[in-house]
């Protein structure tokens, strides 16, 4: 679009996350890695994995999008993606990210499962029993207790994995669903808790994709 003679409008910059953000990478395989953003700019946006993985292959680099939760949705960034020092092979590089699609989707990947919960509601902060009914990486679905209101705040221990894994934090109430559970965003939660929560999150979520592959194989034609 011209503005008046020899004026042209300049085209909005694209979206970026922000540092210590958690994007996806998206690889040319397909394969998907939650990842922590370090910088971000309109030359690169740099990024460590956050999950163990073996050292990326120029090829699985070739076409990798990232893809992050913006103020319209969902966007994925393209650009040249590289590892640039082999001594860190989890920190990659995404010279001149440009947007390629805004997405109106989930900020993360929700895991309906049943996982206790222990809810410290008020001053005396004595604990309530309760569970999930699904679980994100940006918060839970609360099934009660029922004395909970939206924009009610609370500190809640979950138990992901019986004598193994636990996080803790501070939860928010942002609203009720048609059955009276709570769905809570997490207010407070260390980087660390959140990096374990993560962790589980996609080790269930490839855990899952892989048995969908072999039960296709199995009884595929």
């Amino acid at each position: 679009m011209r503005f008046g003679r020899g004026h042209v409008a300049k085209a909005k910059p694209a979206a970026l996350p922000q540092p210590s953000d958690t994007v996806t990478l998206i690889l040319s395989d397909g394969e998907t890695l939650p990842a922590r953003v370090l910088e971000a700019g309109r030359e690169a946006v740099q990024v460590a994995i956050m999950v163990p993985t073996q050292p990326l292959r120029p090829s699985q680099l070739e076409g990798m999008v990232l893809e992050f939760v913006g103020p319209r949705g969902r966007i994925r960034l393209s650009g040249r993606a590289a590892v640039q020092d082999p001594a860190e092979p989890d920190v990659v590089r995404l010279e001149e990210p440009n947007p390629l699609e805004v997405l109106q989707e989930r900020e993360w990947y929700r895991l309906e499962a049943s996982c206790p919960v222990l809810v410290y509601y008020e001053a005396d902060q004595l604990p309530i029993h309760s569970y999930t009914a699904d679980i994100s990486g940006g918060g839970f679905l609360l099934a009660g207790p029922d004395l909970l209101r939206v924009g009610d705040q609370f500190d809640f221990q979950i138990t992901l994995i019986a004598g193994q894994l636990v996080i803790g934090g501070r939860g928010k109430v942002m609203r009720l669903d048609a059955q009276g559970r709570r769905a809570v965003a997490f207010e407070t939660i260390s980087d660390i808790e959140q990096r374990r929560l993560v962790r589980f999150l996609f080790d269930y979520q490839r855990a899952e994709r892989h048995r969908r592959l072999e039960m296709d194989g199995r009884y595929g034609s």
